[in-house]
């Protein structure tokens, strides 16, 4: 697979603080997967998804050092509408994103086709493909200001996704969000990765991670200390001397161990965890 972004020796500090949000990040994404971003709260999980938009430090401030390349080029030199296109970023606040001057959901999901200049019918045609998507099809006529949250939720997916990026963002999506909203957010996460789109997610709920992606980066204070493979990120003892939340399966499967009950490998989901008891019962 070819790597679509990469950080080379990249630190950050936002404007008016002395310590960098980030530090000497180095890391290669490749096209087609699916990455968790973990870590403990101001661990640096935002601030890696920012980079890679090119907000920091084009819309933030701060001072930059190293280089983010997303497709072979710098984000320094991506200009802001190329690079939204590119990059497809759905924010932790859906309602951030809901821009406040569209009437109906139809008119915010067709404001970013309509800035670049797509032709009519095909800005109908792709709206209605991508409500139908994430199931907002009821919504079209409604006010986006007057949305639940898991409605705005899924809105913002579809306003993201209309511009057909192959580089999807979405910082901690389900934070704001019940079980249910919760299910539908990782079932579009689901056909996203169905149609090879690169999928990258910060989220808290690393049990669904577990599941959904296909590599795993764990960062704190500002650093990435693990990443690679899901399985073995997941059950690498420095997340939890770094205070990085672990699925369930995997703190289940750690104590088993302290308490001398041997284990083929470490289940990372509830399916895994399941076959493994039924194995040691049979």
């Amino acid at each position: 697979m070819s790597v679509c972004i990469e950080f080379k020796d990249v630190s950050y500090a936002y404007p008016l603080t002395n310590k960098a949000a980030v530090k000497h990040l180095n890391c290669k994404l490749e096209s087609g997967k699916c990455y968790g971003i973990i870590g403990p709260n101001a661990g640096g999980k935002t601030t890696f998804c920012n980079l890679m938009r090119g907000l920091c430090p084009k819309f933030y401030g701060g001072i930059l050092k190293g280089d983010v390349i997303v497709n072979g080029k710098s984000t320094r030199e991506w200009e802001d509408e190329e690079l939204s296109v590119q990059i497809g970023y759905v924010f932790q606040d859906p309602f951030a994103q809901v821009s406040g001057i569209k009437e109906t959901v139809f008119e915010e999901i067709g404001m970013g086709l309509e800035n670049l200049g797509v032709e009519t019918e095909e800005m109908i045609q792709r709206i209605l493909e991508i409500s139908k998507m994430v199931n907002v099809e009821a919504l079209l006529q409604k006010n986006p200001l007057a949305l639940s949250g898991g409605q705005c939720q899924r809105v913002a997916f579809a306003s993201v996704l209309a511009l057909n990026s192959d580089i999807i963002v979405i910082d901690e999506p389900t934070s704001q969000l019940d079980p249910s909203s919760t299910n539908d957010v990782f079932e579009i996460i689901s056909a996203l990765k169905n149609q090879g789109k690169t999928v990258i997610i910060a989220e808290h709920k690393v049990d669904l991670l577990a599941e959904y992606c296909d590599e795993i980066i764990a960062m704190a204070e500002g650093r990435i200390i693990a990443q690679g493979d899901t399985r073995e990120v997941l059950a690498n003892p420095i997340l939890r001397e770094k205070g990085v939340r672990i699925p369930q399966t995997v703190s289940l499967a750690v104590n088993m161990e302290k308490e001398g009950i041997p284990l083929r490998n470490i289940p990372i989901n509830k399916k895994e965890a399941i076959e493994l008891l039924k194995e040691r019962e049979g």
